[in-house]
């Protein structure tokens, strides 16, 4: 029997408000509105199965004023939204579903938290994004921090009731950087328009008048000197072209022009990456212009005897020309090209941090102020000394161009994203219909003008405009960039198609579901980016060496000077090791110098967050979507899969492939009672037995009898009363617990389907077993050799189903699967990762999210396998977009892949500091006399984060 469960609820939020009497169906018109506010409960109840859920819900959705009502079978919830004075019938609807209900006020409001991205401006390396996440965790209302120095953002989690985005921005440009908005956790309906026209405050105040009368706008921001409109919706009532038609018609003379503000105006992701590579060319290229005659003059010059001669012309006492030269050639370079370097380093100090920028500093203002000591002694008599202007110079123009070449490499690791940008369409053909939905025009608009219900018609050759479904027509799309599926799917009329994908041959008119933030394809950009965020745990080691990376480094360059001064002075080395145009001191400062900037702090920043963005980035190619570092080095980690069955292994499409029937009945009569009593049953082999019956019937929707007392046992079967006969429909198990007798015909079929990894299902007619079915779902193709190659690998896989042992081991037999746990509840799945767990197993779930949500939350990595344009699915950590078991072999390998590149990046950062700092020192100059002169080893440093990213990049 089914049993009675319980069912509470709390209220979660206020949503509605409305203006008199509630018509009985439906909410009635806008000017209907206002007076009695609508709530939204959420109610946990003791349900068994699928079954009780649908009648549940069915049940509250007859009622008159529900706007909303789902039931979550797997987490026994049911969320409703309804009108307070409706709260009693409610109650009674659940109660006649056999369920007991009762109210508890929530305390918790789930928009109390906010999530705001911001770019910022002026990070070098992991010190500064160490500074700014620890001063921003720091500020009351700030739950959590994210800053990603390889993308140069931050994601802040916070309460606006405390603190707002804009003084966010304000708290992180005291710190120090630049900051601008790239978005809040309001924008998920919100669209940036460029007004024409405006020559005054009040035209932009009247522009934003009209638009807020507007039904479903939320918020108008206007920005007059920017000639911007920022304008917040709800999607379901309104639409973009309704606030460019308001705009454009406002006003006596029409002289308003909206349209939709582009990415590069609005200071988007990528015209800012374009902007620093321009600024750190453009520094360089000018930095260049200068150094190249100080180190011609210094360097080479200084070899050819008729520019020698002119270059020592005395112009002063000691004075030469070529000093002068050298002297007003740098100090552009020094304090002009270069005043980026002081900038980072005043407000880093400011903050009591030591960053990149600080090092550079210091080496260079040594190397320069020096020179110009040495440059103002000369001016006097008997005083001859050696300048390093050249060292200053060259120093800023190799940081530069290693900044230049990094910036570019780094634009390279978000490619991925850019690709998946550009797939959406520029134009779109929006058709009009008439009453009987005949097409009677079409008109060529922006895409991102489309809103939902619009019918767009798309030519062969061309991209689907927006998500949405099939009106007319049939082809075959491609899908492959943004599901990696390569081959062509079919479509016709009532199948789904993703924004972004190509048309490949039929002309196709289609109805838009999903527009803008909510497409598909706007859903991959934004897990993408979010994973390119988060920072992997191996990333923390970075983040506590840089802590004193910078502070250590400045204290071996002061060392290095003072130990070959000393030397120097007390004769502790012989006088022939001092070049001729140096002396002790000069020789120590250039070993001084050479150790502070050749130490490097960026290749250690970088080494994780590329790679993780490479990483992300391919997977998100091949429809594996990573969220983040953490899932990525989880499953490179991974040495065990739990798979499911159906829809896993299976192609999850069960169908009838034979019928016995043990009693003397007409076959159309067996199936229509069989198919009504499972109409009710959400189970995929209720859905395969209906499809069968329709088949039969030859009808796309034959009406069945009606079926009474209908009650469903969660791996059991079903059984209800139709036409006055009991019928029960299951497995063994249900016979046993209703006392009926499987006779030995019935017995030898069970286990001969079973056999053959097939389903048996029993049904009986008044108690006496009638029939058996036998249901298939076929293994996937390609299944056996992914768990071959899983094997050779290394990693484990087990078989978790809630099918019966029979269909379970003979799967697993045909693919290669030892072990095997079948009749598990989808709570005992999860148990058996945990047990795993404590076996040491790093274990991955690898499911279809019917009934693995548990499980996929308890395994170190979750995988949801199929999930097509369902993307933001919380349980799983990794979504493989296709049904291709071939993608979790994907997915691992990527992950291996990416860590094996992030321990190569870290060797090369190590390797480097710990090769180049003590040859920077002079280590190699007493048994050599090699020595790493300031402006080589400031190349050195700017190549080391270059070669850091570029190897993330292979």
């Amino acid at each position: 029997m089914h049993k009675e469960g319980e069912l509470w609820g709390f209220v979660t939020k206020a949503s509605l408000s409305i203006d008199a009497q509630i018509p009985k169906r439906g909410y009635g018109t806008r000017n209907e509105l206002a007076g009695i506010r609508g709530e939204s409960y959420v109610f946990r109840m003791g349900m068994t199965c699928s079954a009780c859920a649908g009648s549940v819900e069915k049940a509250i959705k007859r009622l008159p004023g529900i706007k909303e009502a789902v039931v979550d079978v797997l987490n026994n919830k049911a969320q409703v939204m309804f009108y307070p004075s409706f709260e009693e019938s409610i109650r009674e609807a659940i109660e006649d579903a056999r369920f007991q209900a009762a109210l508890i006020q929530d305390e918790t409001d789930d928009k109390s938290v906010q999530v705001c991205l911001i770019r910022i401006n002026g990070m070098t390396c992991t010190s500064c994004s160490s500074t700014l996440e620890n001063a921003l965790q720091a500020v009351p209302g700030v739950q959590k921090v994210q800053v990603a120095l390889a993308t140069e953002e931050a994601q802040i989690h916070h309460d606006p009731k405390i603190i707002t985005c804009n003084q966010l921005m304000e708290k992180i440009e005291e710190t120090g950087f630049g900051a601008v908005l790239v978005s809040t956790g309001e924008d998920m309906s919100k669209i940036n328009l460029r007004i024409d026209g405006v020559r005054t405050v009040n035209s932009m105040r009247m522009l934003e008048n009209s638009l807020q009368a507007l039904p479903g706008v939320q918020a108008v921001q206007i920005s007059p000197e920017l000639k911007k409109i920022a304008v917040s919706y709800k999607p379901d009532m309104t639409g973009r072209r309704n606030f460019i038609k308001v705009i454009d018609s406002t006003g006596s003379s029409r002289r308003f022009k909206a349209t939709i503000y582009s990415e590069g105006e609005g200071g988007g992701r990528e015209s800012h990456r374009k902007k620093e590579i321009k600024q750190y060319f453009r520094s360089f290229l000018w930095s260049l212009i200068f150094t190249t005659p100080v180190f011609l003059t210094s360097m080479i010059f200084m070899y050819i005897p008729g520019i020698k001669h002119g270059l020592d012309t005395k112009v002063v006492n000691m004075l030469t020309i070529g000093e002068v030269i050298r002297w007003v050639l740098s100090t552009p370079v020094q304090f002009i090209i270069g005043r980026r370097f002081y900038t980072g380093s005043y407000k880093a100090l400011r903050h009591g941090s030591a960053n990149m920028d600080v090092l550079i500093a210091l080496g260079t203002n040594a190397a320069y102020f020096y020179s110009v000591y040495s440059v103002i002694r000369a001016a006097s008599p008997d005083f001859e000394g050696t300048d390093f202007f050249e060292t200053s110079a060259m120093l800023i123009s190799f940081i530069l161009l290693g900044k230049y070449l990094e910036v570019l490499a780094k634009g390279k690791t978000s490619e991925a994203i850019a690709k998946l940008m550009n797939l959406a369409l520029e134009t779109a053909m929006l058709l009009s219909l008439d009453e009987e939905g005949n097409v009677i025009g079409e008109e060529e608009i922006d895409s991102r003008l489309i809103q939902k219900n619009d019918i767009i018609k798309i030519l062969p050759g061309a991209k689907v405009a927006s998500d949405g479904f099939v009106l007319w027509g049939q082809s075959h799309i491609n899908e492959s960039l943004i599901t990696g599926e390569a081959r062509p799917v079919a479509k016709r009329k009532g199948d789904t198609v993703i924004g972004g994908t190509v048309n490949e041959n039929g002309v196709l008119h289609i109805k838009a579901t999903k527009v803008g933030s909510e497409s598909a394809l706007a859903q991959i950009v934004r897990l993408v980016e979010s994973a390119q965020m988060a920072k992997a745990p191996v990333q923390k080691f970075a983040d506590r060496i840089s802590k004193y990376f910078v502070p250590l480094v400045i204290m071996l360059s002061f060392s290095t000077w003072l130990a070959w001064f000393l030397a120097g002075k007390l004769h502790g080395y012989p006088e022939s090791w001092i070049p001729s145009s140096m002396d002790s001191f000069e020789l120590a400062l250039q070993f001084g110098i050479s150790v502070m900037v050749i130490a490097c702090p960026c290749a250690l920043g970088l080494a994780t967050p590329t790679a993780v963005m490479v990483g992300t980035g391919v997977g998100a190619s091949l429809g594996v979507l990573i969220k983040g570092g953490q899932a990525l080095e989880g499953a490179h980690k991974v040495n065990c899969i739990v798979f499911d069955k159906t829809g896993t292994l299976t192609v999850g499409k069960p169908v009838v492939v034979n019928t016995r029937l043990l009693k003397n009945v007409v076959l159309h009569e067996f199936y229509e009672l069989v198919a009504a009593t499972e109409a009710n049953s959400e189970h995929p082999l209720a859905k395969a037995i209906i499809q069968y019956a329709k088949f039969r019937e030859d009808e796309e929707n034959p009406a069945w009898p009606e079926a009474r007392d209908f009650v469903s046992i969660t791996r059991h079967g079903v059984k209800a009363i139709v036409r006055d006969k009991e019928i029960i429909v299951g497995n063994k198990s249900l016979r046993l617990e209703n006392n009926i007798v499987i006779p030995v015909d019935a017995q030898d079929m069970l286990t001969e389907t079973e056999s053959m990894a097939q389903t048996g299902i029993l049904v009986s007619i008044d108690g006496e077993v009638t029939g058996v079915l036998a249901i298939s779902d076929p293994v996937k193709p390609g299944a056996q050799e992914v768990i071959s190659i899983l094997k050779s690998m290394n990693v484990r896989s087990i078989m978790v189903t809630g099918d019966n042992w029979g269909t379970a081991s003979s799967i697993a037999s045909q693919i290669g699967i030892e072990t095997v746990v079948a009749e598990a509840k989808p709570e005992q799945k999860a148990e058996k990762v945990k047990e795993l767990q404590a076996e040491g197993y790093a274990v991955a779930m690898v499911g279809d999210g019917i009934n693995d949500s548990p499980a996929l939350v308890a395994a170190d990595v979750g995988m949801e396998i199929g999930a097509g344009t369902d993307i933001a699915i919380e349980a799983a950590d990794i979504v493989l977009m296709k049904s291709n078991l071939e993608d979790v072999i994907t997915a691992i390998y990527l992950s291996r892949k990416t860590f094996s590149r992030i321990r190569l990046n870290y060797i090369w950062a190590f390797g480097y500091n710990m090769l180049g700092i003590p040859i920077a020192t002079g280590s190699l100059f007493p048994p050599t006399g090699f020595r790493l002169p300031p402006w080589i080893a400031g190349a050195a440093m700017a190549a080391s984060s270059v070669s850091v990213v570029c190897c993330s990049l292979l």
